[in-house]
């Protein structure tokens, strides 16, 4: 508890590049160090004309179709961020600034995991402040249909996710887990992102699904796995779910003190939920262990 009670940024930056899953455009990627109390801030460095600072909370979300984007009051907008900011919140990653050149993050192989690996090589430098979790206090639920997400109080970060699809390749999975760096690293980080064959067909001529191919997205037609690598983990659909959720949740400013359910849920459901959960004040509140640390000096 010691190490996570602090703030901490990336020790040097941490470069990287790939295409957008859904613009097909390559973006080249700095995560930067910050000060503290900075948060994860997004700065597109190809736009010159407009406001470029796009900051990261449960308002300045735009768009929840096939992934998270943020956007500001110029119209700026960064896509695709909840895999990096998955990486970001349970690798300890308080404070960044994240420069890239494009509207998308890059989806590299469709998981976290080559951002874990990334901003390992980076490395982290611990800063003198106290790390601010934010503890559930009352349980928050968001609904729409079959889908619903809640946020509910709980000693440590813990997350459960349930899906159901009608296809035999994947069918109803289920995860419960508690949640830390470590069991992040081994469980969810390198869960890809995954799509039926029909749906990629459709978005190619809609404009979308330029980058996506089977280097970074799991994709199925009917009961088959065209991958020819196949799963990384029989569970791999539902345990990506629960990355992405992860990474929604980052959102809000600070890792949870709490228990995330998800049935059926998406971006959409995940931001509808961190929305709601800003919207009470008396169900959360910030919390640090600066006391303890005190008394362990």
């Amino acid at each position: 508890m010691a190490a996570e009670a602090f703030q901490h940024t990336v020790r040097s930056p941490a470069l990287f590049a790939g295409v957008g899953v859904h613009t097909g455009a390559r973006t080249r990627v700095a995560v930067r160090p910050a000060p503290v109390d900075t948060g994860i801030v997004f700065v597109r460095t190809d736009v010159r004309e407009a406001d470029s600072v796009v900051l990261c909370a449960p308002h300045t979300v735009v768009k929840t179709q096939l992934g998270t984007v943020i956007g500001n009051e110029a119209g700026v907008t960064v896509a695709t961020i909840e895999h990096l900011m998955a990486a970001l919140v349970m690798l300890g990653v308080d404070n960044a600034v994240v420069e890239l050149d494009g509207p998308e993050m890059p989806i590299m192989d469709g998981s976290s995991l080559p951002f874990v690996k990334i901003l390992d090589r980076a490395g982290l430098r611990t800063q003198d402040a106290p790390r601010r979790f934010i503890e559930i206090l009352e349980t928050v639920e968001v609904a729409d249909g079959d889908k619903r997400a809640a946020l509910r109080p709980a000693e440590g970060f813990e997350v459960a996710f349930e899906i159901r699809f009608p296809t035999a390749a994947i069918g109803t999975q289920a995860i419960d887990m508690a949640m830390d760096g470590q069991a992040f690293r081994d469980e969810l980080a390198d869960c890809r992102t995954f799509g039926f064959l029909h749906e990629v067909e459709h978005l190619r001529s809609l404009g979308l699904a330029r980058g996506g191919s089977l280097e970074n997205v799991v994709v199925i037609e009917d009961d088959r796995i065209l991958n020819p690598e196949g799963l990384r983990r029989p569970d791999e659909f539902v345990r990506h779910k629960a990355l992405d959720a992860i990474g929604d949740l980052y959102v809000l400013g600070g890792p949870i003190l709490g228990r995330f359910e998800g049935e059926l849920a998406g971006h959409a459901i995940n931001n509808l939920l961190v929305r709601a959960l800003a919207a009470q004040p008396t169900a959360w509140r910030w919390r640090t262990f600066a006391e303890a640390l005190k008394e362990a000096v």
